[in-house]
């Protein structure tokens, strides 16, 4: 079996709990500075989570159900690129100003990770800006080899075409790298790119079907904090409540 020589994250949800004190609450806040009178709250928002892409989950509701005012079918496309403008600033801010932390062991894990020599990239449909100012402010002790974010690719998630994009940027091929991811259509996109995948839940994919998977964790762990629970996977993988990435490495490649 191949050795494993580079692991390919997603953003939202698994680097930082974004989606639902994050981005909803960015969008919300969007809605109301443009003068419409509705909010997602979170059942709703876990709902429009299975379309990807902000923009595209903005047109979806406004095809389904509505603004609340009349709009012409030729001026939406262009309101919503100036929302989903207006809603990346709101969210870089809370992301900057410290008001989103670190999912539990992911700075530990991709420590790990550079310490065993493998490379890294993320792999997101979040906006260009908000997953560079993660990527390179709040982790710029990482050394990422590429951030693919927002419209780099055509077809968003669960289609593969940003981990395939990932893979052509390093040369590597599907079974030398896996992808962690928390979503179904996040899993569904790494397997389809031929990968395997460790999952990490939260309060909005935790009741997902997430089987596609070889993995599935409650979270990365932190030997202080937060411990990990898995739900899929062999046992070795989690150790007093923390995955390791050199056990990753041993269950998926050898």
């Amino acid at each position: 079996m191949t050795t494993i020589q580079a692991i390919f994250f997603d953003q939202d949800g698994v680097i930082i709990d974004t989606e639902r004190d994050g981005h909803r609450v960015s969008f919300n806040e969007t809605f109301r500075e443009f003068g419409f009178d509705f909010a997602w709250d979170v059942d709703e928002y876990h709902a429009l989570l299975q379309v990807a892409g902000g923009k595209e989950r903005m047109k979806h509701y406004w095809q389904t159900k509505g603004f609340g005012k009349p709009l012409a079918p030729d001026e939406v496309d262009d309101l919503i690129a100036r929302m989903h403008k207006r809603k990346t600033a709101l969210f870089i801010e809370m992301v900057e100003s410290g008001r989103l932390p670190l999912r539990p062991g992911v700075r530990r894990f991709m420590q790990e990770a550079v310490a065993a020599g493998l490379r890294l990239g993320v792999c997101t449909t979040s906006n260009e800006k908000a997953a560079h100012a993660i990527a390179y402010q709040i982790l710029k002790d990482i050394p990422f080899e590429f951030v693919l974010a927002g419209d780099v690719v055509e077809k968003k998630k669960p289609a593969p075409d940003i981990y395939n994009l990932g893979l052509a940027k390093t040369g590597l091929t599907p079974d030398q790298v896996f992808v962690v991811e928390d979503s179904r259509n996040g899993v569904l996109a790494g397997k389809a790119a031929g990968m395997r995948v460790l999952a990490t839940t939260n309060v909005y994919t935790e009741k997902e079907d997430l089987s596609p998977a070889e993995i599935i964790v409650s979270c990365l762990g932190d030997p202080d904090g937060e411990k990990a629970i898995l739900r899929k996977g062999p046992p070795e993988v989690v150790r007093d409540g923390v995955v390791h990435v050199a056990a990753v490495v041993e269950a998926l490649g050898g």
